[in-house]
């Protein structure tokens, strides 16, 4: 019998009062309620004082973290007006703690209080509040100290003031967020250090100060580029660039539609052009762009069009050669972007993108201008420029090629067994308990065709030692044969998780005809460098199979301990010392293993095959960025980092050194 329904009437509309707002839905104003949301609390105090910064009030800022959670964020401003206020009848204190949608910078675009606002909706200080499990404020102006104090959102005592004799002024504002609102308030450290370096990028000259509490004491760290984005960018290049810093600056006035009003808009930009690096970062008012908006569509325009535009002019296309992308500028450009207005549209409270049309006209204008300049003034750097993005551009249409190319050879047809050389598919057509092994050879597969169970084990082996996939390019890979046959037989296609090659994509993990891949290599050398290699491969072409679950290593004995009618399997030195303390004082034959293609089908099946006795080790990199770097100490290009590794702990592998 179905239950009642609950009566839907006039009665079930309500709405939330006071600091049940952001309490009960803190993501509409934070973006979320987890511990972004929190960063993004942390952030809106952060701007008031950044906002006072930039109008020439106070040239520091101090964050200040303790080890209960609670942040302070002090500055040398003129004070936030918290008195009486006339006008509205109400003290200001109420207005900005206590009121959204109250504050002082909403006529920015008349030349009041503020000409440049990081801050805009008058939502950041009352939502922070609101938020927090408590809040102490310190106002210090006009020879008065006041001080506020917030708990859950709710003011206790009211404001309180006392005659302050010392001539300094600004605001101090100490608050804990609330657990109760958000889902998680530990913000890591370094969060700060990313907020307060990428506010001193864009806010030259202005000191910012971490300090992180440590017992007793704190620990500081300053932050300040005198120069803003220009030492930035150079700071990110070094002397490894192919061009020199160029800074660009200009102010613009104009409107996004013709009935809007007018406003002014500050453009700056640094950039440089290198083949070792690229990275392109919009600020707006000061607040990163992670979302970029109108002035990523700026760059994206002005750079295709006058680079295009150039290379015409100059010859430089072969015949009948497609036009460059973006994408063949972006793998060569460092550029910071840090604009200003008066009158800003962001997409939301959150300000991770900006959607002001004249921002985007009066930008595209001002970059395609100076870039025309540079061209003209600067030839031998423009040649040099340009040639690299043809470069890039070409090694993308032939990475593409081998994309499609691949692609093509791994969807025809549908019988493996006849197109992939030694391939040996299984019975069963149920995804979900088809098992593929990888195996070291064919005297080791010959073992493993004979342990196997034919209904759902399947198994290819790789000839010798395939090729490092870390440091090849794309097309050297996709003409192994190995490597191909591999994918083919996965099924899934191949994935490349790099923004400057994601045309490569043709990963689908619901094609994969595995839902295990085990590799199984012999329990020596050489057969940990085959496995590793394999692994390579994997996390370079198909990391999403890694990740979830579906890639296997399987552990093969490296001793056969036999005791009488008794078999006993060790699998490393400790096992084996185990064993032979439990067999004690009887007979015992202890035969080291010579590899999986002279073991015996019964013994393959026990240790290896077998789902009820076998030892597999998943593979989780639950770290992606360790699991990267140690690919690069063994595989790749980082030699130094080799040397050192095999310095420290080349040792523990002595005895497998073959110095006969």
């Amino acid at each position: 019998m179905a239950s009642k329904k609950q009566s839907y009437g006039n009665e079930s509309i309500t709405s939330l009062k006071g600091a049940d707002r952001v309490r009960k839905r803190p993501a509409v104003i934070f973006g979320s309620d987890g511990l972004e949301g929190c960063e993004h609390a942390v952030f809106e105090i952060l701007s008031n004082s950044i906002d006072e910064a930039r109008e020439g009030y106070g040239s520091r800022i101090i964050t200040t973290c303790y080890e209960d959670g609670s942040i302070e964020v002090q500055d040398f401003g003129r004070g936030m007006p918290v008195d009486y206020n006339p006008r509205e009848q109400r003290f200001n204190w109420e207005l900005i703690f206590c009121e959204l949608y109250a504050g002082g910078k909403y006529n920015t675009n008349e030349g009041e209080s503020y000409e440049y606002s990081l801050g805009l909706n008058g939502l950041g200080a009352c939502a922070t509040q609101y938020s927090s499990e408590y809040m102490d404020v310190e106002v210090r102006r006009d020879g008065t100290r006041y001080t506020l104090h917030f708990e859950h959102g709710e003011n206790i005592g009211g404001l309180t003031q006392e005659p302050y004799a010392r001539k300094d002024t600004g605001t101090t504002i100490r608050f804990k967020p609330d657990l109760k609102v958000f889902t998680d308030i530990r913000i890591p450290a370094d969060y700060y250090r990313d907020i307060l370096r990428r506010q001193a990028i864009v806010n030259p000259n202005l000191l910012f100060v971490l300090r992180l509490q440590n017992g007793r004491s704190f620990d500081t760290e300053e932050f300040v580029y005198q120069n803003g984005i220009e030492d930035y960018v150079r700071e990110l290049v070094g002397e490894e660039r192919l061009t020199d810093v160029q800074v660009w600056s200009a102010e613009r006035r104009g409107r996004d539609r013709a009935d809007k009003p007018e406003y002014k808009v500050k453009l700056n930009v640094a950039l440089c052009f290198s083949n070792k690096m690229n990275l392109l970062e919009y600020y707006h008012n000061s607040s990163f762009l992670e979302h970029g908006g109108a002035p990523e569509k700026a760059v994206r325009s002005a750079f295709v069009a006058q680079i295009d535009a150039y290379l015409k002019q100059n010859g430089r296309y072969l015949k009948n050669e497609s036009k460059i992308s973006f994408q063949d500028v972006q793998d060569c450009l460092v550029l910071v972007s840090s604009s200003f207005s008066t009158q800003t549209s962001y997409e939301n409270q959150t300000k991770k993108a900006i959607t002001n049309k004249f921002i985007q006209e009066a930008m595209t204008e001002f970059l395609r201008h100076n870039l025309e300049v540079y061209f003209l003034e600067n030839k031998a750097e423009a040649d040099k420029l340009t040639e690299q993005v043809l470069i890039n551009k070409r090694s993308r249409e032939k990475a593409e090629t081998t994309r499609l190319n691949l692609k093509k050879t791994l969807q025809s047809g549908n019988d493996l067994a006849s197109r992939v050389q030694s391939f040996v598919d299984c019975r069963s057509k149920d995804v979900t308990e088809r098992e593929l092994f990888i195996v070291e050879g064919k005297s080791a597969m010959g073992a493993c065709i004979q342990a196997r169970n034919p209904d759902f084990q399947a198994i290819i082996p790789v000839r010798g030692k395939i090729l490092n996939c870390l440091k090849a390019e794309y097309d050297k890979i996709f003409k192994n044969e190995i490597i191909t046959d591999l994918i083919k037989v996965l099924g899934c296609g191949v994935e490349v998780k790099s923004k400057a090659n994601k045309d490569l994509a043709t990963f689908d993990l619901s094609l994969l005809r595995f839902s295990k891949v085990i590799i199984c290599t012999d329990a020596d050398v050489d057969g940990f460098q085959i496995r590793t290699l394999i692994l390579t491969m994997l996390y370079r072409l198909t990391p999403t199979l890694i990740e979830e679950g579906r890639v296997f290593i399987a552990e093969t004995p490296l001793y056969e301990i036999t005791c009488k009618n008794d078999t006993y399997f060790a699998y490393d030195d400790k096992e084996k010392s185990e064993i032979l303390t439990e067999i004690g004082d009887a007979k015992y034959t202890i035969q080291r293993s010579k590899g999986l293609g002279e073991n015996d089908p019964d013994m393959m099946s026990m240790t290896t095959m077998n789902p009820a006795t076998r030892r597999l080790i998943k593979v989780e990199p639950t770290e992606a960025e360790a699991t990267s770097m140690m690919f690069d100490v063994l595989l790749g290009d980082n030699l130094n980092g080799r040397k050192d590794f095999i310095a420290e702990r080349g040792s523990l592998y002595l005895d497998m050194v073959d110095v006969s």
